[in-house]
């Protein structure tokens, strides 16, 4: 799926993490989202990879990459999973990159330009609105249709949610059940998400992700919004019209308050842009670098 990219597994503080890296040129890290892994990228990198240094890694617990050497809820929290991120890129030589995020590869993405400013050039966040934001418009939908909302299912204590997520739940027939309609997966990239289920850690690891979604990444997102922080570099966010976010707001006006440079628009797709529209993308993303 990524042809002339170098897999490797690099050890880091707190984990140890599978990523590609590929290409030649000013340096790109792109983040996947639940329930994937890097796999997500395989129709962007190699495109990214003609002009940019790419580098496609399995976030914390995800995939191949570890679980945390310390299990809690902390652990998962975006600024612990933005650390790696940080030190990674360390490893692989990049003092300065652009971070292009999917879903939580997204709230990675942004924790990481808030807490580390000074090495996000430019920001790129795929179908997503901060996490305090998300947790304040779930406060005005009724009580009944949050009851199954994934955020908190996935967010209640162990074992239950880490027993849902079945390949059978998450990928009925192949397609994400998070989807409002039925996405053709490429076989390799589905075969990825799949093995990476079978593992308990896998599972575990996504729940204490959302777990630290409801708790510690909202407290952190409500302390900046407090402060008055923003995101120093240039933000470009996109959404999939066909998809879910939509309603819980306009995203733009929503990250308008995180970034005084934000662009963006929404897509012709639902929420899983790069595999649905990965050549409008591509094209957003030359545009944006």
């Amino acid at each position: 799926m990524f042809p002339g990219f170098e897999t490797q597994t690099i050890d880091l503080s707190d984990t140890s993490v599978r990523c590609r890296v590929g290409g030649d040129g000013p340096p790109v890290l792109l983040l996947h989202g639940f329930p994937q892994t890097h796999a997500c990228w395989h129709q962007v990198a190699p495109e990214l990879a003609k002009t940019h240094t790419v580098v496609v890694p399995d976030l914390r617990g995800y995939g191949e990459s570890s679980p945390a050497r310390e299990d809690s809820v902390a652990a998962y929290s975006k600024r612990a999973l933005a650390t790696d991120q940080i030190e990674l890129m360390d490893r692989l030589g990049h003092d300065r990159f652009v971070v292009v995020g999917h879903d939580r590869g997204g709230r990675v993405g942004y924790r990481m330009a808030l807490d580390h400013p000074e090495r996000v050039e430019k920001l790129v966040t795929l179908d997503i609105i901060p996490t305090a934001d998300m947790w304040a418009a779930a406060a005005d939908q009724p009580e009944d249709e949050l009851r199954d909302w994934h955020w908190n299912v996935l967010a209640r204590p162990e074992p239950e949610p880490e027993e849902l997520l079945t390949g059978d739940y998450l990928y009925p027939e192949g397609s994400p059940s998070l989807s409002p309609h039925e996405i053709a997966l490429a076989p390799d990239a589905l075969a990825d998400y799949l093995a990476a289920l079978d593992k308990p850690s896998v599972r575990h690891a996504m729940c204490q992700d959302y777990r630290a979604g409801a708790t510690i990444d909202r407290e952190l997102d409500e302390k900046d919004l407090a402060d008055g922080r923003t995101i120093e570099c240039p933000v470009l966010v996109l959404w999939g019209n066909a998809g879910g976010l939509p309603r819980w707001g306009n995203p733009l006006e929503i990250w308008s308050r995180w970034s005084p440079t934000v662009q963006g628009e929404g897509l012709g797709c639902g929420h899983f842009i790069p595999e649905e529209s990965p050549k409008t993308l591509v094209d957003r993303l030359n545009s944006f670098l």
